[in-house]
This record gives C-alpha cells, structure tokens and sequence, in this order.
C-alpha cells in the first residue's frame, strides 16, 4: 500500500513538472527587411525577449513589404490570425480587414494607463486608427514625405538646392549629362508613389477637406483640381524629373543607387533613414556617418505650381503591434502577448531602435549620445514642417488606392491619362457606396 502511495505520489509530482515546464506558444507575424543596416539590433532584441521569459514559446515568422501583407491577407481569410502581428493604423491593405471587423484587442485597458502615459498623444489618438481604438500602439508618428538630397552632388556641379519645382526642372539636363538622375522613387511595390509623394501633392493642391468631401459625397475625383494634381504627377515624367524606369523599380534599390550618387534626390518616407546607417554585424553603412551631415540633407519637396497649401507633408501614427481578439481574455496566451508588448515598447527597446535608426520613438523621453547623423537630421526635418496632411491609404478604402496606386504608375508609363485614371477612381469610390 506505501509503495502504491508513494507511486501514486511520484506520478503526481512528474506531472506538475511536466506541466510546469510546458511553454505558452506565442505565434508572432512580424515585419522587417532583412537587407536594412537595423536588421542585426532588431535580432538581437528578439533573442533577449527569448532569453528573458524562457515560458514562452515565441514562434516568430518575419516577412517584408507586399509579402508580409499577402501573407496575412492569408491569414485573415483563413481565419487563423496570429496571436501578435504588426499593424497599420489605416486603410493600409490587410490592415483595414482588421480594423473593420476588430479582429485585434483595444490595447488601452491591456496595456493600462500607468503605461501609456509614457507616450506622446498622436500615438494614443484613437482618431488615427480605422478602428477608432487602440488596436496598435504607433512605434512612431510617420512623415512619409522626405527629400534625401545630395548636397554635396550639387555643390559639386554648381547646381543650389531647389526651392521650387522649377529649379529641379532647370537641373534635369545638367544632371542627365553626367549619368545621374534628377529625383528617384523606386515604385514597382506599387505604393510608394501614392504614399511617399502624390499624398504630399494632393496635400498642397487640395488639401484634407477636399478628400473628406469625396467619402461624404460631396466632391468626385473626376473634379478639375484632382485631375490637375494627376496632370503634374505626369508632368514630372514629361520633363525628366523622374524617369519612367522609376515604375519598375523594386523599392528596395532605391537606398543603394541614391548612395552610389546616381541621383541628386530620393523621395521616401523617414523610416528610409535606417537603410544607410552603420549595420552592426559588418561595422559598414551605405552612406559612412562621417559623410552623413557634410555631404546630404533631409528637405520638404519644393513649392509645386497651383499649391493651395505651402509646405505641408504627408504623415501619420505610425505602425506597431497589435495582438489578436481571439486570444480569451484572461488567458495565458494574453499575459504572454501583452507582456511581449510592454518589452517592445518599453525603454530599452525604444532606445536601441531610436539608436539603430529604425524610427523616431513615439515613447517619451528617450535620448542618446550615441545617434548617428542621420538619425539626429530627422527630428530637425520634423521641425521644418508646418503643417501635416493625409497620407491617401490612410483614409481612403482599399479598392479606391490600390486604383491610384495603379495609375500612378501607368501614368509614368505613358499608359493611361490622368482623366482616365480620376475616372477609375470615382467608379471604385461609387463601387463602395453601392455595398
């Protein structure tokens, strides 16, 4: 009978130990490019987050660009959505499913005021999020509109800095003698122009009244000064400013051609930044910090003809992470993705991005001796700017962008004219009106 007793009893014990050492899967989507000089600290902040909560189980798929979008597209539709994923705040493809039908947690009440409070008010503005919750907290706010421009370039060839779009079309021949091109804009991802410019340009010609009007009803793309805005996205290809190669190009190029001086500008957004800072596992960046401040500049895009509204940028709450409402609340698998959360955007995590270059941190108080040019040059081009506007997949419905993201580029092409392209927009943007 003892010895039954003390089977039963080491029977017992085996089984808390073995429940005890069971780890909670954690399945985590994850958003990076692996080619950016911040992939190494990126990695090494992943590896401590194993290293620190040994009960979790981090299973972490990591995709880039319109991969990571198709890929959870799949997701969504197999309704299989990972427990922890990067979101955007807006109408961004995949992204604007998930607002839609809530399909991630309200972080507020997750996460806890104590928490919060650390980060600056766009970041918390539930106004900027299709959901109107916090269903991803902004690792920063974006400006997506930046002129990387090569200073010394011009300096070189006697050429001022341009102040309005006259001046880059006064340099287009000077600059194509010597092999170089006016401004690139790597489009064949597809979204970069609507984002990174013509967002800027709408912007200036219209403004976000205008595009509220069109969702209420009250404007139609087809209106003259939509198609006038078109009309100079096409007169940039017309006077060489940008080349229609430029529709083709996979956005990943952009970073090295603009380093290897093979054009006076490159048009992006701020995060870009990253992509020429010193890469921790090799000790080489694409542009050396010694040449950062001396020999470029980040600038607003020049005063454009028929701007209604000077210098204004295109920017938004930025990405973050969001965690998956079928997690049961409560549950252990919620603990584990909230505590994953509070590691990300904690301090430390905030300062070796900030550090990396990856972005401009959307938690207060973070600072370093240790920034890299580039990185102390973005926050000064923040204060340059006035005002802010729209970024187009931020407000607009999917079918509608993806209309505009198409035409920009067959534009450039030489392939559709701007009428034709404001009219496909107002037939997918009555489409949404009919459903």
């Amino acid at each position: 009978m003892k010895r039954m007793l003390f089977l039963g009893l080491a029977l017992m014990m085996l089984a808390t130990v073995s429940i005890g050492a069971q780890k909670i899967p954690l399945v985590f989507l994850w958003y990076t490019d692996a080619t950016q000089a911040t992939y190494a600290t990126d990695v090494a902040i992943w590896k401590k987050f194993r290293d620190t909560n040994p009960d979790i189980d981090l299973q972490q798929e990591i995709l880039f660009s319109e991969a990571y979008h198709n890929k959870l597209s799949a997701y969504i539709a197999a309704g299989t959505l990972p427990d922890v994923f990067y979101l955007w705040p807006s109408r961004r493809s995949s992204s604007a499913i998930i607002h839609d039908q809530k399909l991630a947690k309200d972080l507020r009440p997750l996460l806890g005021a104590d928490f919060l409070k650390d980060f600056v008010a766009p970041a918390l503005d539930v106004n900027q999020q299709s959901s109107k919750q916090l269903s991803e907290l902004p690792q920063s706010f974006t400006y997506t509109t930046v002129m990387y421009t090569n200073k010394k370039l011009l300096w070189d060839l006697g050429i001022p800095q341009p102040k309005t779009y006259a001046d880059m079309k006064a340099m287009v021949v000077k600059l194509k003698v010597k092999g170089i091109q006016t401004l690139i804009l790597p489009n064949g991802d597809g979204w970069p122009a609507q984002s990174c410019l013509f967002s800027t340009i709408t912007g200036r010609m219209l403004g976000d009244a205008w595009v509220d009007q069109v969702i209420a009803g009250r404007a139609k793309f087809t209106d003259g000064a939509f198609v006038n805005a078109l009309k100079f996205w096409q007169q940039m290809f017309t006077d060489g400013v940008i080349s229609w190669t430029n529709m083709q190009m996979p956005y990943g190029d952009g970073p090295g051609l603009f380093a290897g001086g093979k054009a006076a500008f490159f048009v992006d957004g701020d995060w870009r930044q990253g992509a020429y800072l010193t890469d921790k596992s090799t000790g080489k960046a694409l542009i050396p910090p010694a040449n950062q401040a001396s020999d470029f500049a980040f600038l607003n895009f020049p005063a454009i003809p028929g701007e209604k509204y000077p210098g204004v940028v295109s920017a938004i709450a930025g990405v973050g992470l969001g965690i998956s409402a079928k997690l049961p609340s409560g549950s252990d698998k919620e603990k584990a993705a909230v505590r994953l959360l509070k590691y990300y955007y904690g301090p430390e995590v905030s300062l070796l991005n900030y550090e990396s270059g990856a972005f401009i941190p959307s938690r207060k108080g973070v600072v370093s001796e240790k920034l890299e040019p580039f990185t102390k040059m973005m926050p000064q081009y923040y204060a340059t700017i006035g005002k802010t506007c729209y970024v187009i997949d931020g407000v607009l419905e999917a079918s509608v962008f993806n209309t505009l993201n198409a035409g920009l580029q067959a534009i450039g092409l030489g392939a559709k004219t701007p009428a034709e392209v404001a009219a496909e927009m107002q037939s997918a943007q009555d489409a949404l009106k009919k459903k």
